[in-house]
Order: C-alpha cells, then sequence, then structure tokens
C-alpha cells in the first residue's frame, strides 16, 4: 500500500497522513486517469472552531470576543446552538479527530496545507471550502452573534486562508437574519480574492420572501455573484423532533429546510425578481428535487392565482437552477438517477462535490463511473459548470500537472 501513497507526501508529517489514510482513493483517482479533467469541489468543509482564536481577533464587538474567549478558556467552543454529536460516528471516522495531530509547515495556513492534502489525493484541482459548526449559527438567539463572527470568520476566512490560494475558494457566511448587515458584507467581501458568491445556512426560520431580504439579492445580482443555500439539520425543530434516529434526521433533515426555501423562492416570484441571480442549493442530494418539481407543478395548476408573479411553472425555474451532487442516491434503481438527471438538465446545472471530511463523502468517481453520462457530461459536472459558475480560472493540481508532462 506504501506504493500508493502520491509523492506529495510531507517529510514533515508523522502522526497522522491525510495521503495514507486516502490511499485508495488515490488509487482510484489514478485508474480514471483524471489528469485531463479539471474538477472543481463546490462544497468541502474546514474545522473552524480549531482556528477561533484567531478568528476571534477579526471580530469587532468587545463584548462577543470576550464572551467567545471565556468558553475557549474552559475548554468550549460553544458559540452555535448545540448539536447531538451523531456525525462523528461514534469516533469512526478517525480523520475526525486524529487531523489535529498531523503536521504541517509553518507556511502557508495549516488550513491551506490539509486542505491541498486531500484535493491532492483524491484528484480535486479547486475546492469550495465552508464552515462546519457555523452551519448552525442561524438558529443563534442573539442575531448579533450571527452577524459578528460571520463578518470576523469572512475577514479571517480572506486573509489567512484565499488571500494566495487560487486553489481554494469560498461563497462566504451570509448572515441573513440581519438584511442590513448582509448587506455590508457583500459590499465588504464580494470583490475579494477567492470569493466565489455567498451562502446562507438553510437551518433557519426567518422567511426568505421577506421583504427586507430583497435589497440582499439585489446587491448579488448586481455583482453578478450567485446565492447558494447550504443544507442543515435541527432535531429540536418541532417535525424532526418526532424521529428517534439520527438516520431519520439525516435522511430529511438535509433536505426539510432547502425544500422550505426553495418553495418560498419560487411561488413568492424571486426568480422573476431577480432573473440574473444564480442560485445553488448544496449537500441535499438528487431525490427531492423530482418530487419538488412534480409536486409544485401540479399545485400551481390548481391554483396560480396565488403565484402571480410567476410566468412558468416552477420546474421550469427549477431547471434553471444548480445543484451540488452530494450526498448522491446512488443505492436505488440506476434508471430513477438517470431520470432525475435528465429532469433537472444535468449536463448544464450539476456540480460535484465532495463534502470532505464529513462521513458520507463522495469522490469524483461519483459521477466519473455513471455510465449514462458522455464523456463531455462528466467533464461539465465535474469542474465546467462550476468553473462557469463561479467564473474561475482553470487552475489543476500539482500532481496532474507532472502528470501532463510524463505524458
Amino acid at each position: 500500500m506504501d506504493n500508493a501513497v502520491p509523492h506529495f507526501r510531507d517529510p514533515h508529517k508523522t502522526e497522522f497522513e491525510t495521503a495514507q489514510l486516502l490511499r485508495n482513493a488515490t488509487q482510484q483517482a489514478e485508474l480514471r486517469n483524471y489528469k485531463d479533467f479539471l474538477i472543481v469541489d463546490v462544497d468541502s468543509h474546514h474545522y473552524e472552531t480549531e482556528h477561533l482564536g484567531e478568528i476571534l481577533k477579526y471580530v469587532d464587538d468587545p463584548t462577543i470576543r470576550q464572551l467567545a474567549s471565556g468558553k475557549m478558556s474552559v475548554g468550549r467552543s460553544g458559540l452555535m446552538p448545540g448539536q447531538l454529536g451523531f456525525q462523528d460516528m461514534g469516533g469512526r471516522i478517525t480523520r475526525y479527530t486524529k487531523r489535529k495531530t498531523e503536521r504541517t509547515p509553518p507556511t502557508p495556513h495549516r488550513d491551506v496545507s490539509l486542505a491541498k492534502y486531500w484535493m491532492d489525493a483524491i484528484g480535486v484541482d479547486i475546492a469550495c471550502l465552508f464552515p462546519t459548526a457555523m452551519l448552525h449559527l442561524g438558529m443563534h438567539p442573539d442575531v448579533s452573534m450571527e452577524v459578528q463572527l460571520a463578518r470576523g470568520y469572512n475577514r479571517w476566512m480572506t486573509e489567512r486562508v484565499l488571500a494566495d490560494q487560487p486553489r481554494l475558494c469560498s461563497m462566504l457566511y451570509l448572515p441573513l437574519n440581519a438584511p442590513d448587515d448582509a448587506v455590508k458584507i457583500i459590499e465588504e467581501f464580494g470583490d475579494k480574492k477567492g470569493v466565489t458568491g455567498f451562502m446562507v445556512t438553510s437551518t433557519r426560520y426567518r422567511p426568505i420572501f421577506d421583504n427586507a431580504n430583497m435589497k440582499v439579492f439585489r446587491a448579488l445580482e448586481e455583482r453578478g455573484l450567485p446565492l447558494s443555500f447550504h443544507a442543515g439539520y435541527n432535531w429540536n425543530d418541532q417535525s424532526l423532533a418526532q424521529l428517534n434516529r439520527f438516520i431519520s434526521v439525516h435522511a430529511l433533515g438535509f433536505t426539510f429546510f432547502n425544500m422550505i426555501h426553495m418553495t418560498n423562492w419560487i411561488i413568492n416570484g424571486l426568480p422573476e425578481r431577480f432573473p440574473k441571480l444564480k442560485v445553488l442549493w448544496i449537500e441535499s442530494g438528487l431525490a427531492w428535487i423530482p418530487f419538488m418539481m412534480q409536486r409544485l407543478d401540479n399545485e400551481y395548476m390548481m391554483r396560480t392565482s396565488e403565484a402571480p408573479l410567476l410566468k412558468r411553472k416552477p420546474s421550469d425555474y427549477m431547471r434553471d437552477m444548480f445543484y451540488s451532487s452530494q450526498p448522491m442516491e446512488m443505492v436505488n434503481n440506476r434508471a430513477m438517477l438517470e431520470e432525475t438527471f435528465k429532469m433537472i438538465n444535468a449536463e448544464t446545472q450539476l456540480v460535484y462535490s465532495s463534502d470532505y471530511p464529513h462521513w458520507d463523502m463522495d469522490l469524483p468517481s461519483t459521477i466519473y463511473d455513471l455510465p449514462f453520462l458522455s464523456e463531455q457530461a462528466k467533464r461539465n459536472i465535474l469542474g465546467e459548470n462550476a468553473r462557469k459558475l463561479f467564473n474561475l480560472e482553470p487552475v489543476f493540481s500539482e500532481t496532474k500537472l507532472a502528470a501532463r508532462l510524463k505524458g
């Protein structure tokens, strides 16, 4: 197995090595010969709480800085509403805990090095990096906490992680519970290097159609910056609280809030009000989309008067939206997946995502191995669609560039 570990292994690393952990994924990538494919991962994660001390230096409000520092001093980073800790699979996913022992060189920033290790291992050229714990921040009872942490995190991300790293980008956190502050964040960070758009954490209760949000969507549309809704779950939600197993919460929770936001987005005519705003739905899989298309079309044809701004059927607007692939439902009839791809115009609207390092991650082979896709469709989904959506310059990994030189 040691022979399968690629040449980019860092000689400084001893305790834990991402390259060794992902050696089978590296073998997959080598067998599939991705060297001619630009692979863009639109949804990967880092653990921002590991660098909370750095991030807090960028927070303006001294009270919040003090409160957060107090949490750190007692060994807790509980700035976000608590979630039951089932995502770590009872410790069976070793990269969750052991990554803290992985050695990295003094420069660049540790998160940059860690990202490059896994990107090179699985064949990703460019990765869009998101926070993890902050995905629950939309549920914080103190809106000012969301605003302050969002701005501090965005400053830290753009200055410390993205500034000189062409292979990393991010759709920055947008505190949509405070629309005026969200506009200020767009104005402050929209043109920063590596910023490809802005992300709203789906787990929140403030309706997306609230008129106060319109200034936010207009600011994004005017700048040509995409808006994404990143899925999450809330086991304390009254509906999901009826479920007694995490498998149930995970199955429904990661689609639940995105389904609500999408319904509100379409029925309230936001695609007509902001026709040039590109919208991306992240980490909900794909199986829910055909259901929503059929359900909303059926309701709309019976009650068109309740959606007076619409000029087309809901499914037509949905086919103009973008969707991330992970976690793609692979265990059912392959014909159902193929039909789903057709319904969403996957060749132009689907973008690959790994969700690394989370337990349900998908490798690029999830797309590459689909027999019903043409080579061009695979190239589009694995990289070209995201390159166009985010207006990215194509940047290939050092591993792929070396492979090309060897022929």
